[in-house]
This record gives structure tokens, C-alpha cells and sequence, in this order.
């Protein structure tokens, strides 16, 4: 037997091995016939003893394979697997191929393909998910919706690239976009994505816009610009500036955003307004836009005839909840214009087919044309009868609803005494606020108040005020606010203040039919008037307590609660109309802080009371005394009752704002508490003392 150890020999435990194995497949033969045979090739050797390193002749040779002991041997088939046979027991010749022809042929015995299967990214199904609900934001503008359909995903966790895709997207789109995705943003931090994933957004946008750089030539400003409104809004803190120039490349454009950001925006004067204006300020057309846009789309329409063309352009409006204005500003029209008429009740029947204008819309089209027909008649002598002809009209083409006509004579019915003199009385009041508005002159304004002589009907101006200050400029919605501050400390009371509000919250949505951002805009006033003192935190609940079920105003005043709870609150709703007496409110108080601290040390009463004649806000002074009652209480010093008493005796002070300044204290009692536990004791002395004084009312 050949050494183990020779070049190209088994040894004798391979060849034990494979005999056993040939002896197997002798037992498992289906044929007696045709035993199979284990026949081992001649090997070649390329040296040692024996081998003489020649090629053997036979021609049956088809495969190199290595051995167990890893040399490399040649096999040649020994005939095993001929007719009528099953094959050899162990063939592993790669060759080998299952015949679906063979009567024995099972297709369980193909070997298995695996067939790919696309596997779901999570990442890349959250983009496209947010993808469309940002879409369906910029087209609505409902924060509510795209909070509520960010949170229903369910991916908290993917949230820095919701921020990433709203930026991006919002970055090639117009200013309205980029004004509705910093707001979106603002709405949402906190309660739906957290500052670190806010943080996280901008910092991956930081580093990928030098891509955006290519599809948006202005990718640097904008993202910038971007990045300083979210400092000013208190959403991304001013350190991250910092910590984002340290992971930015110097050559990156993501650096030059961070630079442009601090040097343009974050350190120029004023810059809050100059960004928080940038792109308009508003999240919506402008009333006047969206009414400029209703006239010249249906004078055009009564210069060709197009219906089609016109609810097209109706349709490209947007505002869906706005076509009532469509409704009347047609009707309106084709009574100017009476030849039109025939094409003006043309284009609304088709608009109403087509469900363009839907059956509220035109009724609200209709009942509003009615309710300005009076004044219409100035202008358009045969107005009521223009109008009576065609409600009928409509009614019978069937594209307004036959309730209009009832609800409209019940309306008639309902008109007695006590509604005329309301009437006139609101008459007067839009008067008195129109003039008011040109000569911002409070004094005279509270003049024309009382020889009003209707104390009854104060909610229902604070009502007009306020509606006639949404629809116009910061300017009028400044000069609201500080009126109704001044009103709140001479003549009007707490109760006609919240009486006021939920008549405004309960025709919030009549308010919404002329102005688009009806719901944002009171919620700001509900909230200036907490900073102003007007109202009270607790009242806001009050408020919302009395307002019927299910009324939109609820979510207006929920609003308004988390506008008045945020950090800067006061900063940041005092100048919300661009600044104006805002500011100068909010620097009173300092002076006044500062003024006392420095009579409290030790200072003259004479150059104290002269810096509070140097304030210039009368109105304002029941702030001094509410100040100086919780010096008083805090630093334990009597003198200050005494600097109050020296300013009730000059006149400087008057006894409704002192009234007023003592109301302040006793409705933050609870709160002083926290800080001072006998402020309630200590109020009560203050009280008694201001009494024997006659500093203050005697309902109080």
C-alpha cells in the first residue's frame, strides 16, 4: 500500500470512507443489473516516488476537484447512473440538471429561487407622507389640520425632517408660503415637535443647501432669513447659531447662511419687525386683494361671455369659504349694469350646478346684499326693487334656497322699537370710531361716549371696535387696543369688557365672511388685551364658559390662552401690529418701576411726580398705583401710600384710576400670595386707609 504520505494517493482512511459509501449505494441500486461502481481516476502527480509525472491516457477525465487532505485529484465518471438506474448516491457534479421529461420528475426537487421583494423604508415613507400634508397646508392654510395629520402618522421620531421638507419646499414658492411655513412652524413647536428636532431640521438644511443652491438661486438669503425668523420666534435659540458654525465647512454655503443670518438680520435695529415682515406678515390674501380679484374677474366676464373661463378663475381663488363676496359682489353688479343681468344669473346657476358656490354660500350671498340694501340705495336708486326681482328668480331656477325668502320676512317681523334704537345707537358708534381712527384723539372720543348716554350698550361697541379695526391696517388694530385700555380705566367695566368679547366670538363666523383671518386676528386681541390688564387670565375662561357648544370661538380663545402663555408673551403681542403705543406701554412700565424704586430709596416726592406727568398716558396711571400698592407690600414701606396720596391730591391721579389701580391688586391676590402670604392683609389695610382718603368709588 502507498505511503499516506505520496504525492496523489489516498490514505487509508479516505479510502475506508469511500468504500463504505460504495458499499451503500450497492444496497440502495433500484437495478441488480447495473451495480454501481466507485472507480477513482488515475491521479497525476507532478512528482515523487513512483508517479513519473505522466498524464494517464484515459479520456474520461472531466473534473479537477480537491481531496479531504486538499490535493488536487481528477474524477472520472465510472459509468454509475446508466440505464435504469437512480445515478450515484452522492453526485455533486455541478452539472447536473433535474429533466421536468422524466416520468419520475417532481417539481418540489428544483432547487428554490429567491425572488426580490422591495423592502419599505420608514424615512422614505414619512417623506412622502408629510410631503402631501404640507401641499394640502399651503393650500388651505389650516394649522389645526396639518398638526393633527402630522401627529396621526405616528413617527414623532422623524420629525427634523418634517421641518427640513416644509423649509425646502416652502424656499421655491412665494412669500405667502414662506410666511405659512414660519407660522406652521411656530404653531407646532413644543406641542408637536421639540426644539432639538427644530434645531436638528435647520442644521441638515444648513447642510444641503448647497444643493438647494442649484434648483434656488436665493438659497442662501432665504434659508437665512428662514433661520432668523425661527430666532425671533423663540423656536430656535440664539446658541445655535454658534454650535453650527463649528460643524459648517468655512467654504460651505451653509456658513455663509449662518453669517448672513446674524450680520443682515439678527443685528440690524429693529429686527424683529424687519423679519417678522419680510415676507408680508400675513399667512393669506389681504381682504382688499381677494375683493379686488372677485370685481375684475366678473367685469371681464360680462365683456366675453365666458362662463366657463369665469369659474375658472373662481375656482383658482381659493377661497371657497369667500364666495359668498363672489355672490353678492355679482348681484351688485348686474344692478349697475342691468343689461348683465341675463349673464350674472347665468354664471351663479352654473357655479351652483357645479357645486362651485355652495347652497350657504349664496344664501349668505343673498342676505348680505339684503342687509346693504339701504345703503345701496344712495348709490342705485331701484336697488330693493332690482333686488326683490331677482330672488325670485334665483329661487325658481333653483340655485337659492326658499328658506331665504321666510327667514328674511321673520327678520322684517322681529324689527321693533328696542331693535331701531340699537340701530342707531351702532350708527353712532361707527361714527364715533371712524373719527376716532383719523384723529386718534381719546378724550373726545370718551366725550362722544357718554353724551351717547347708552352705558347699557358698551359690549356692542367693543363688538363694532373691534370688528372695524380687523378690517384695516396695524395701524387701527394698534389704536383699538390702546383704546380699549383707556376705555377699560374710565368708563367701561370689567363685565361689559367680557360681554364685549363673546358677542364678537359668537358671530365669529359672520366675522369670517369679510375677513379672511377673522379667528387669528381676535384671538391677538383677546391676548393683548391680558398683557394690556384688560382682561384677567381668569377671565379668558370665563369667556370661553359662556360661549354656546361646539362654537368656533372656543379654538379662538384657546388661541388666545397659548399666545398669552408663551415666552416673551408681553415683548412679542405688544408690537404684534408693528409696535406703535405698544411699546410705549411696555416702557411705561419700566419707568414706572424705576420711578418708585427710586422714590422707595429715599427720593423727592416732587421729581416723582413730576415723572409721572413726564409718562404723557393719564390713562395708564392705575398702573402706578397697582405698582406701588406691591412695592408697598414687598419692601414693607408706608411711603409709598404716601406718594399715592400726594398724586390724588394734585389731580394727578384720579380716582377711577386709582379705583382702577386697587382692582388690579385685589384680582391678582392669589398670585401675590405665592410670593408675599399676607398680601390679602395687607390689602385689606390698603383698602381701608385709600377709603378714609376717598381715593376710590364708592361701588368699588
Amino acid at each position: 500500500m502507498a505511503s499516506p504520505k505520496k504525492e496523489g494517493f489516498l490514505t487509508e482512511e479516505q479510502r475506508e470512507v469511500l468504500k463504505i459509501a460504495a458499499q451503500k449505494a450497492e444496497v440502495l441500486s433500484s437495478s441488480p443489473k447495473s451495480p454501481t461502481k466507485l472507480v477513482l481516476s488515475e491521479i497525476h502527480t507532478k512528482g515523487g516516488g513512483g508517479g513519473g509525472g505522466g498524464r494517464s491516457p484515459s479520456s474520461g477525465v472531466r473534473h479537477v476537484r480537491r481531496s479531504h487532505s486538499g490535493k488536487l485529484v481528477r474524477v472520472k465518471k465510472d459509468g454509475a447512473g446508466g440505464k435504469g438506474t437512480w445515478g450515484k448516491l452522492l453526485d455533486a457534479d455541478p452539472d447536473s440538471r433535474i429533466d421536468p421529461n422524466d416520468p419520475n420528475y417532481d417539481s418540489g426537487e428544483e432547487p428554490y429561487q429567491l425572488v426580490g421583494a422591495t423592502l419599505s423604508n420608514p424615512i422614505d415613507d414619512y417623506k412622502k407622507s408629510v410631503a402631501t400634508i404640507i401641499e394640502e397646508y399651503f393650500s388651505t392654510g389650516a394649522v389645526e389640520v396639518a398638526a393633527t395629520d402630522l401627529g396621526d402618522i405616528g413617527s414623532d421620531q422623524y420629525h427634523h425632517f418634517f421641518v427640513k421638507k416644509l423649509v425646502s419646499m416652502a424656499m421655491d414658492r412665494h412669500d405667502k408660503e414662506k410666511e405659512m411655513a414660519s407660522v406652521l412652524l411656530s404653531s407646532l413647536y413644543a406641542d408637536v415637535i421639540s426644539s432639538a428636532q427644530i434645531s436638528q431640521g435647520f442644521l441638515m438644511l444648513l447642510e444641503a443647501v448647497d444643493d438647494l443652491a442649484l434648483d434656488i438661486l436665493d438659497a442662501v438669503d432665504v434659508l437665512a432669513l428662514f433661520i432668523a425668523r425661527a430666532v425671533v420666534d423663540d423656536i430656535l435659540p440664539p446658541a445655535f447659531l454658534t454650535k453650527a458654525k463649528k460643524t459648517l465647512s468655512e467654504s460651505s454655503k451653509g456658513l455663509q447662511v449662518v453669517q448672513t443670518a446674524e450680520k443682515s438680520y439678527l443685528s440690524a435695529p429693529h429686527h424683529a419687525e424687519l423679519v417678522e415682515g419680510r415676507w408680508g406678515g400675513t399667512t393669506h390674501f389681504t381682504v382688499e386683494e381677494v375683493k379686488r380679484k372677485i370685481s375684475d374677474l366678473l367685469r371681464e366676464y360680462i365683456e366675453n361671455g365666458d362662463t366657463a373661463e369665469a369659474c375658472r378663475c373662481i375656482r383658482e381663488l381659493g377661497v371657497s369659504f369667500f364666495h359668498h363676496e363672489v355672490v353678492k359682489r355679482a348681484l351688485v353688479l348686474a344692478m349697475e349694469i342691468q343689461t348683465s343681468e341675463p349673464l350674472i344669473l347665468k354664471l351663479l346657476k352654473e357655479a351652483a350646478e357645479e357645486l362651485l358656490i355652495s347652497p350657504s354660500q349664496m344664501t349668505k350671498g343673498f342676505s348680505r346684499l339684503a342687509e346693504s340694501l339701504d345703503d345701496l340705495s344712495l348709490d342705485i336708486p331701484a336697488a330693493k326693487s332690482l333686488f326683490q326681482m331677482i330672488v325670485p328668480k334665483a329661487i325658481s331656477g333653483g340655485w337659492l334656497d326658499p328658506s331665504f325668502l321666510k327667514s328674511k320676512e321673520a327678520e322684517d317681523e322681529d324689527r321693533d322699537e328696542g331693535y331701531e334704537k340699537l340701530r342707531k345707537y351702532k350708527e353712532e358708534a361707527v361714527t364715533i370710531i371712524r373719527e376716532y381712527f383719523l384723529s386718534d384723539d381719546i378724550p373726545e372720543l370718551i366725550r362722544s361716549l357718554e353724551d351717547l348716554g347708552a352705558p347699557e350698550y358698551n359690549p356692542v361697541f367693543i363688538k363694532r371696535l373691534i370688528t372695524l379695526a380687523m378690517d384695516r391696517k396695524y395701524r387701527e388694530k394698534e389704536m383699538a387696543s390702546v383704546l380699549l385700555s383707556a376705555l377699560s380705566m374710565e368708563i367701561f367695566s370689567r363685565d361689559d369688557i367680557v360681554d364685549g368679547f363673546i358677542m364678537l366670538l359668537e358671530s365669529a363666523e359672520d366675522a369670517a365672511l369679510d375677513i379672511l383671518d377673522a379667528s387669528n386676528e381676535l384671538a391677538l386681541f383677546l391676548a393683548r388685551a391680558v398683557i394690556d390688564d384688560v382682561l384677567a387670565p381668569l377671565n379668558l375662561e370665563e369667556i370661553n364658559s359662556k360661549l354656546p357648544r361646539n362654537c368656533s370661538g372656543s379654538k379662538t380663545v384657546h388661541m388666545a390662552r397659548s399666545l398669552a402663555s408663551a415666552r416673551h408673551a408681553g415683548e412679542r403681542l405688544l408690537r404684534c401690529w408693528g409696535g406703535g403705543t405698544g411699546w410705549a406701554v411696555e416702557d411705561a412700565k419700566d419707568k414706572i418701576i424705576k420711578l418708585l424704586e427710586e422714590y422707595e430709596s429715599g427720593g423727592d416726592v416732587g421729581e416723582a411726580c413730576q415723572c409721572i406727568r413726564d409718562l404723557g398716558m393719564p390713562f395708564f396711571n392705575h398702573e402706578v398705583v397697582k405698582k406701588a400698592l406691591v412695592m408697598a407690600m414687598e419692601k414693607k414701606n408706608e411711603r409709598l401710600l404716601g406718594l399715592l396720596q400726594v398724586c390724588f391730591d394734585e389731580w394727578l391721579i384720579t380716582m377711577n384710576q386709582m379705583t382702577k389701580g386697587f382692582s388690579r391688586v385685589r384680582d391678582g391676590l392669589d398670585d401675590l400670595a405665592l410670593d408675599i402670604p399676607n398680601a390679602e392683609e395687607k390689602f385689606q389695610q390698603y383698602m381701608e386707609h385709600a377709603r378714609k382718603q376717598g381715593w376710590l368709588l364708592a361701588s368699588f
